[in-house]
């Protein structure tokens, strides 16, 4: 049978591509007992749940899905030279396009607010599909922060860099770009996310209001 035009096919490399992650991500995520490739398979699956919508989403996406965190957190530019290596330099440029930083050395990164904003301003120029990741990276990031928020409360915030301002401020900076860029239910049903910690935050956490949060 013919495959429709745009159909996502996953080969060898997508397992690859999961084995590569495997061995260097053997850590948790902040906070938490939840092993770290939870969220790369989960940015993955979001971005393959695009697939068949306006921006047809290729094999090479979905492996920059899974490996959008090895440069940043496992070995910088020398991993970048790894990554294309591996899995060509399609894959390496998106997984650049999705790092905050090319430090080698994990704990001489630059500061949060630099990393954040110069990550904010490479974002305006990357392609439509470095986008659509960086959506769903995101939005994998903010349904945890909110199940959390839920669950523990402020406590959660005490994960990160950051407290909640300099979260929701990230948040929404990115959401400005990607609205103004790129259609995409990942987008929308990150905004919606996003509102409903801004509620919470607003309102004193869990529990302190009935209303629901604004759409």
């Amino acid at each position: 049978m013919d495959q429709p035009e745009h159909s996502l096919i996953l080969t060898e490399r997508f397992n690859r591509a999961v084995d590569y992650a495997r061995t260097l991500h053997t850590e948790f995520r902040k906070g938490t007992r939840i092993p770290y490739m939870a969220h790369l398979l989960g940015v993955a699956s979001l971005v393959m749940g695009e697939a068949g919508r306006p921006i047809p989403v290729t094999e090479d996406m979905v492996i920059a899905a899974i490996l959008h965190d090895t440069v940043e957190d496992h070995g910088g530019k020398p991993r970048l030279d790894d990554v294309e290596k591996e899995f060509g330099k399609n894959v390496a440029r998106m997984v650049e396009g999705l790092s905050d930083t090319l430090a080698e050395d994990h704990d001489k990164k630059e500061g949060w607010e630099e990393r954040k904003n110069a990550y904010l301003v490479r974002l305006r120029t990357e392609p439509e599909e470095v986008l659509l990741i960086s959506a769903a990276d995101k939005l994998y990031n903010a349904k945890a922060i909110l199940d959390d928020l839920r669950e523990i409360g402020p406590a959660v915030f005490e994960r990160f860099k950051r407290g909640p301002k300099e979260q929701l401020w990230y948040f929404h900076s990115l959401l400005e770009v990607f609205h103004a860029r790129l259609k995409s239910r990942t987008v929308d049903e990150l905004q919606r996310v996003v509102n409903e910690i801004l509620f919470l935050v607003a309102t004193g956490w869990p529990g302190a209001g009935t209303s629901a949060p604004p759409q």
